[in-house]
């Protein structure tokens, strides 16, 4: 395997550790990020005026000779596999996809093939300049299987480590549009009284919970108060459903981002997603309210009725403010028409 070297010199005023020294005065074109850097300067690939300094701690001094070998990044161990993507924008640095409902992101014991990232692997081939050191997309976040929507994914260090940022500063938008159970209303008093939820202007509502994976049952997030991480989503009606209204078109957005937390937080409310197969999404709706047809698309919508529409974020290189908007899928549109359609009195 080949190897690059990178040299450059220590610009006036370094920070007093050696890493971030060289994290600030590496050329931006080598694409290294800091996490990088600090692997290397352990690994005893860099050196300090002809000197290998392997502590991150270091001194060094404005004008010292920095020289830097990097192996060239090693391929993955993940095959890339010819599976169509719908890309919504795509640069050097990072891609933008709306994953279809019924594709896994990353690859894992059950599903070791036919994820997100064996199509990018093959998708961009050579394009991948290497996360980590091994030619493979960064991926930053996930989306369940069955949720449909926009991802972006990096397909470089520098790009991989700008986009963690500011999804770990939850400075990233999303928004998310959901079909539930009932109407998620501020004149409820019922939801009033659940623990951890409360309104705000404009009749949002607000959840604030810790999330923790469920004590009997690993593949669930559960509802806790005291431990797990904090999550807060926020949510409001778009579209009520029924005569009395039964169901609702609902937008939601993420102040956090942990596993299945719009599932499990509306769940908690009271108002699980239509089709949600982990968290309840199999109820009796009232023959009254709906069409025959609107009664059956409920009862036979096949996932959770979750899609990813907006994402919003600053590109990590070029610092541009992205923003995209995917659709809902046909399934999702399908329904909500079924939903819509009045009941003959």
């Amino acid at each position: 395997m080949g190897s690059r070297q990178i040299e450059f010199v220590i610009a006036e005023n370094p920070p007093k550790r050696l890493d971030k020294a060289v994290s600030r005065d590496v050329p931006e074109e080598a694409t290294l990020s800091r996490t990088r850097l600090a692997r290397l300067i352990e690994a005893g690939s860099v050196q300090i005026d002809g000197v290998v300094v392997q502590d991150a701690k270091a001194r060094v001094a404005e004008g010292a000779q920095v020289s830097i070998t990097v192996e060239e990044a090693e391929d993955s161990h993940i095959g890339p596999e010819d599976i169509t993507l719908n890309v919504i924008f795509e640069d050097d640095d990072l891609i933008v996809i709306n994953k279809p409902a019924g594709m896994v992101v990353h690859p894992a014991p059950g599903t070791p093939s036919g994820t997100l990232v064996n199509a990018l692997l093959h998708h961009c081939g050579d394009k991948l300049s290497g996360v980590g050191g091994v030619k493979r997309p960064g991926i930053v976040h996930r989306i369940d299987k069955e949720t449909s929507g926009l991802l972006v994914v990096a397909k470089s260090d520098v790009a991989h480590q700008g986009l963690a940022a500011q999804f770990e500063k939850h400075t990233v938008e999303r928004y998310y549009r959901a079909i539930c159970y009932g109407v998620p209303d501020a004149n409820d008093p019922r939801l009033r009284g659940v623990k951890g939820t409360s309104f705000e202007p404009g009749n949002i509502l607000k959840l604030t919970t810790q999330l923790a994976r469920h004590k009997f049952d690993r593949q669930r997030q559960a509802v806790l108060f005291q431990g797990g991480r904090h999550a807060v989503t926020r949510a409001r009606i778009v579209q009520p459903f029924g005569t009395p209204p039964v169901a609702a078109l609902i937008e939601c957005w993420l102040e956090t981002g942990r596993t299945h937390q719009i599932r499990v937080h509306m769940t908690h409310a009271g108002h699980s997603l239509v089709g949600d197969p982990t968290y309840g999404g199999k109820r009796k709706l009232a023959a009254k309210s709906l069409t025959p047809a609107a009664i059956a698309a409920v009862q036979g919508f096949p996932r959770q009725a979750l899609h990813a529409a907006v994402l919003g974020f600053v590109h990590p290189v070029s610092g541009a403010a992205l923003r995209f908007e995917a659709p809902l899928p046909d399934d999702m549109a399908g329904l909500i028409d079924a939903l819509s359609q009045p009941v003959e009195k």
